[in-house]
């Protein structure tokens, strides 16, 4: 989760003011705010979430603490892919997260009938990984998208505007879910060959081939 620090200043002669700092993950804006607070002279320090949630030091170390035996440090990687004689769409899913110390990848994928584009399938894609998200029990935590669809991604950051109304639709939906699981979207576009394992899972998808898989990551 990335926050910005709030807090009030007071001058040995008794000047006031308020400063807010740029955004920065939460454990390094704990850190700063601590030595802040050596210096006696902040009034009412304070944490502001990506939602204007405010968060007081206590309550941003019970989360950091807490989020240690949950998934955290998520990447996910999405893909899409459209039989057009038959109509289907493949979607492939990789999320790389830490939990409890290790670091894990969960890749799945699934096939789905009836949309219309390539284009398509790669939001119906990014979809998807919100479900696996939810199934992981993910929730207000920042969360780095990777795909290689510009129409997707360059949609979900509004620097193209979505004027095709299916994908409008896809757009409206993968926006609520994440507002409903309080997710912090970031995301990445990357050429085709940094996002083979979705790409896989996208095809293997298509060919009847079903994955569901968890695995921890040894270095």
């Amino acid at each position: 989760m990335k926050i910005r620090i709030e807090w009030g200043y007071k001058s040995p002669k008794g000047q006031e003011t308020t400063f807010i700092s740029e955004e920065m993950p939460a454990a390094m804006a704990l850190v700063i705010a601590e030595d802040l607070q050596r210096t006696g002279r902040l009034q009412n320090l304070c944490f502001v979430d990506g939602f204007d949630s405010s968060w007081t030091v206590k309550e941003m170390k019970a989360y950091l603490k807490g989020i240690e035996t949950e998934p955290h440090n998520i990447a996910v990687y999405f893909d899409g892919g459209y039989e057009r004689i038959e109509r289907m769409s493949g979607l492939g899913c990789v999320i790389y997260y830490q939990q409890n110390s290790k670091s894990y990848r969960l890749k799945a994928n699934t096939v789905i009938d009836k949309l219309s584009s390539n284009n398509e399938s790669e939001y119906a894609a990014l979809y998807f990984c919100l479900q696996e998200l939810e199934h992981l029990k993910v929730h207000h935590l920042p969360v780095r998208f990777i795909g290689d669809s510009r129409v997707v991604i360059n949609g979900m950051t509004k620097d193209w505007p979505v004027i095709e109304k299916q994908f409008t639709n896809w757009a409206i939906r993968i926006e609520e879910k994440m507002a409903e699981m309080g997710i912090q979207s970031e995301y990445e576009l990357v050429p085709r060959k940094a996002n083979a394992e979705a790409d896989k899972l996208a095809t293997q998808a298509l060919k009847g081939i079903a994955i569901a898989t968890t695995a921890e990551i040894i270095a």
